[in-house]
């Protein structure tokens, strides 16, 4: 993988980049929509590919080692012949999966045993196991296994979590070392920082995962329940530290100001589930703020849904119908209203990479981050 700075903003840290992948060139910064499953929810691959413009997609370890299963994906090719995405894949290790099934796991330095949400079977993930694991899923960017710590978290519980990640990091890079890529082209890992909210071990996580050397570098266990400034203070403390020449990663973040926000600190690449979660609820973002779809106030509006026509649907519906499909319950409401939003959110990194390039990022931020948050 190869990365390079193409320009910079001169009143923050943001930057603009290319990401050079096997499978195509990603343009930073970038958001990266959640295919969990395999699949981004309500959202067809044409659409990724002709109005969301994606350039990359997320896949999840956990949920496609339960289904459809290892064996599946390999004699598939790969979850790129799988579900025909073509572009570039990025695969989460599952560690937060892992934080997330706290009462149906068991943690210790070895690994993680755990009961699958499906059907309570029994499984074990190790460093290893889950290299081993994203060899077969195939995708083009991959995370190393770690723990995710809550929020709050107590201290002493934080350094032995952070130091787990670390030696467990050490463990995924020995396994890389001894296996090959399974389809013929390169997998590139991203390492995680962990330490919580607390200085001293963000400090020490981040120094380590840069003395690893990988081609792109993670920062974990953030927008896990505290303060938004508290998630900034964290980032830019650890993007200082992170290497310069190295793709950042902020994962699950966020909200349209928390990413423009995160863009101003150094971050190069996100992904979150909001955009389509929302979305199935009725909630959109648009390019003048955010629209609780089910209000009265659009049964009436033949407007179109955002008037920048961010998408091929924002022109085609208006905010009228689309408010009709999910009063009604059609699950189209949930496919236009997903497209939507991902559209945006695409929409608006292209835009702060544009604003990069010109010099003026940090302005039009400053004009962007009230405009958009907005509820209308």
């Amino acid at each position: 993988m190869d990365f390079t700075i193409n320009g910079t903003d001169p009143k923050s840290a943001a930057r603009a980049g290319t990401i050079k992948t096997d499978h195509g060139t990603i343009e930073t910064p970038i958001f990266m929509p959640v295919g969990t499953a395999g699949t981004v929810k309500a959202v067809h691959q044409r659409d990724l590919y002709e109005d969301v413009k994606a350039e990359i997609i997320l896949g999840n370890t956990y949920h496609l080692y339960l289904r459809p299963g290892l064996d599946v994906l390999e004699k598939a090719g790969g979850l790129h012949q799988f579900n025909s995405w073509h572009k570039p894949i990025l695969t989460d290790s599952g560690g937060y999966q892992v934080y997330s099934l706290s009462a149906r796991r068991k943690l210790t330095a070895e690994g993680v045993t755990f009961q699958s949400h499906i059907d309570g079977s029994r499984h074990k993930f190790t460093p290893e196991g889950v290299m081993d694991i994203q060899r077969r899923i195939g995708a083009d960017i991959i995370m190393a296994f770690d723990e995710c710590t809550p929020y709050p978290c107590d201290y002493d519980y934080a350094v032995k979590s952070t130091e787990i990640t670390h030696q467990w990091l050490n463990r995924c890079l020995n396994r890389l070392e001894e296996t090959e890529p399974i389809y013929g082209y390169k997998q590139s890992l991203f390492p995680i920082v962990q330490g919580s909210t607390y200085k001293d071990l963000r400090k020490h996580s981040a120094e380590t995962i840069a003395g690893a050397g990988a081609d792109g570098n993670a920062i974990g266990g953030l927008s896990v329940g505290e303060p938004a400034e508290m998630m900034y203070e964290m980032t830019e403390l650890v993007c200082n530290i992170l290497p310069a020449d190295k793709p950042r990663y902020l994962m699950g973040v966020g909200t349209p100001a928390n990413i423009l926000e995160s863009i101003a600190l150094g971050v190069d690449m996100f992904d979150c589930v909001m955009p389509t979660r929302n979305g199935r609820n009725g909630m959109l973002f648009t390019s003048n703020g955010i629209i609780n779809m089910r209000n009265e106030k659009w049964k009436s509006d033949f407007s179109p849904i955002d008037e920048n026509g961010l998408s091929f649907v924002d022109t085609q519906y208006s905010r009228a119908y689309l408010r009709h499909l999910f009063i009604a319950g059609e699950m189209l409401g949930s496919m236009i209203a997903s497209l939507h939003n991902l559209s945006f959110y695409l929409w608006l990194v292209k835009e702060a990479r544009k604003h990069i390039l010109a010099g003026d990022f940090a302005l039009w931020k400053q004009m962007m981050i009230p405009k958009i948050s907005q509820r209308l």
